[in-house]
């Protein structure tokens, strides 16, 4: 199994949009019929999007099999550090079929050595449950100083 790990473009957009249409239909139950619609809408916000939302793409033999992304985002400046930027890892998914093989691990090294090339001050990442222990095991913690909030 030949692994390749790249940053995507815009011409990856339906890529990208054929694999979040997959992991919301197979994992999230949903049942729109959309599928058109939603990868012409997908492709536009990618385009709209690569200055803060930094896609990366895995292939195995050809075809694409998982994708990973960081978002960047400007904090406010002080006056020792005028260009503060932090990130957040989105959307890490990897077919079902090759989940486990070293994949997502390969991916989310892509996404972090991006960061540290983007001198990011902190990276975070909202988990689902299973997958906690995955980004532990590259250095992600739980921290107290990190608060929700979400609208009633």
């Amino acid at each position: 199994m030949q692994v390749t790990v790249r940053a995507a473009t815009a011409a990856d957009a339906p890529d990208l949009g054929s694999l979040r249409w997959r992991r919301l239909t197979e994992e999230r139950g949903y049942t729109g019929t959309d599928r058109d619609a939603f990868l012409r809408l997908f492709s536009t916000w990618v385009a709209d999007h690569l200055s803060s939302h930094l896609p990366f793409l895995a292939e195995v033999d050809g075809a694409v099999v998982g994708m990973a992304w960081l978002m960047v985002a400007d904090r406010v400046p002080t006056p020792a550090d005028r260009a503060r930027r932090s990130g957040d890892v989105q959307s890490v998914y990897v077919v079902p079929e090759l989940r486990d093989s070293g994949i997502g691990a390969e991916l989310l090294e892509a996404v972090l050595d991006e960061a540290r090339k983007l001198d990011l001050e902190h990276v975070t990442v909202h988990s689902t449950e299973r997958a906690v222990r995955f980004y532990q095991r590259v250095g992600f913690q739980h921290d107290q100083r990190w608060l929700r909030w979400q609208p009633a």
